[in-house]
């Protein structure tokens, strides 16, 4: 078998597929032969990951919403591998300045909607296939301000699990992304920013903080192992160990 096409007839499903993690699992999936479909909020921001990714569909979709992505899944029909990637912007504040109302949005779309993603997605999905989430190192290593990034990250390994034993034999595997260069660190000044991603290429343990195209990788190992379910991989360069 070429190991270049290794998904050659099979549809990989990306929602948040238009920038960063998500872009860049869209493209490699769509290398090693797969045909990929991208939602994202943005038709603009599909149409230009679109250029990059070949054969590739789009389709523009509020996934904050259950019956848009209940619809969503009406209109693409059946497929084999699910991802999900979507999140808005990443906000830090410590627990005395929390604003709950405005948290609750953050939870509806990193963990809501990617439950509502499986509850609709899953009945499309064909024999063989996989749904592989999203979680992020706060929830093993919080820093001061985290503690909604930890919840939702800790919240989605919970739900990863408890539906691979629910849904087998569909995987449900998820990846623990480390720091990551992505445009979800746009609420951060960006002289912040930078001092931020300095000082924890510093600290990491491979000196470099990761670009999309590297966490792209532990998406697509989920999607071609055909015997891991109820995992979360962590992809840090070493970050918890630091």
């Amino acid at each position: 078998m070429n190991n270049t096409k290794a998904l050659t007839s099979k549809t990989v499903v990306v929602l948040g597929g238009s920038t960063g993690i998500g872009f860049e699992t869209a493209k490699a999936a769509a290398t090693e032969g797969a045909a990929v479909i991208i939602v994202s909020s943005n038709q603009q921001r599909i149409d230009k990951a679109l250029e990059q990714i070949p054969g590739g569909r789009g389709i523009a979709a509020d996934l904050s919403k259950e019956e848009n992505i209940k619809g969503l899944f009406d209109k693409i029909g059946q497929f084999d591998h699910l991802v999900y990637t979507a999140g808005e912007n990443l906000s830090l504040a410590n627990v005395d300045t929390m604003d709950f109302d405005k948290s609750r949005q953050f939870f509806n779309l990193r963990y809501w909607s990617a439950y509502a993603a499986v509850k609709y997605g899953s009945a499309k999905i064909n024999e063989g296939g996989s749904i592989t989430l999203t979680s992020g190192t706060a929830g093993l290593r919080p820093g001061k301000g985290w503690s909604l990034a930890a919840s939702i990250c800790s919240a989605i390994e919970g739900l990863t699990r408890a539906l691979a034993v629910e849904l087998a034999p569909i995987r449900v595997n998820c990846v623990v992304p480390g720091f990551v260069k992505t445009d979800l660190w746009g609420n951060i000044p960006e002289s912040d920013r930078d001092a931020l991603f300095a000082g924890a290429a510093e600290s990491l343990l491979v000196k470099h903080v990761a670009d999309p195209s590297e966490i792209a990788q532990a998406y697509l190992y989920l999607i071609k192992q055909t015997y891991s379910t109820g995992q979360s991989i962590v992809v840090d360069g070493g970050g918890v160990l630091v």
